[in-house]
């Protein structure tokens, strides 16, 4: 059962029928993250389960971005940014990773220290393929995945379960559609 200031947070996401095209149900995330005392709740919450196992926050590009540094600055950690190929000024890791449309790749600096244990937050998980590759990407470079934390998971296509066949490291989510 949700809070009533997680209700409130979820009230705020807008749903918005046939976009970007008709069949598909967009969840606006922009006025909940608009609404200060909600953004702090649902920061919160999605790392209420790992509090104390973390050293570094990850947010896949780009709304994760939004999450992991609210999260980092919220508990006290540090803050790896998941980027799109050819964002990185350094060398980097990478991972390509598919697709419904065709696919896509990744890239993470590859300078933390081994065994850094990392949080990976992104906004939305659909089909899980682009956090299955984030979690691929922080294992490639040495870090230890404790968990992945999304505010909203869309039940319905399948990205949980893709996630739970490929790794140990436990999903927390904050809202389901």
């Amino acid at each position: 059962m949700l809070s009533s200031e997680l209700e409130r947070a979820q009230s705020l996401i807008v749903s918005i029928p046939d976009y970007p095209q008709p069949g598909i149900i967009f969840r606006d995330i922009m006025p909940l993250l608009a609404d200060a005392d909600a953004f702090r709740a649902i920061t919160a919450e999605m790392l209420r389960p790992f509090a104390g196992q973390f050293d570094v926050v990850a947010g896949v590009e780009a709304r994760g971005f939004l999450f992991a540094g609210a999260a980092a600055a919220f508990s006290g950690a540090g803050l790896a940014p998941i980027r799109k190929v050819g964002k990185l000024p350094r060398p980097a890791a990478s991972v390509e990773y598919t697709l419904e449309y065709g696919t896509a790749t990744i890239e993470m600096h590859a300078d933390l220290p081994r065994g850094t244990r990392v949080l990976l937050l992104d906004d939305v998980l659909a089909t899980g393929g682009t956090l299955l590759a984030a979690q691929q990407l922080i294992s490639e470079i040495g870090c230890e995945l404790v968990g992945t934390s999304v505010l909203v998971e869309l039940e319905n296509l399948g990205g949980a379960e893709l996630l739970r066949r490929s790794g140990d490291a436990p999903l927390h989510r904050v809202f389901s559609y």
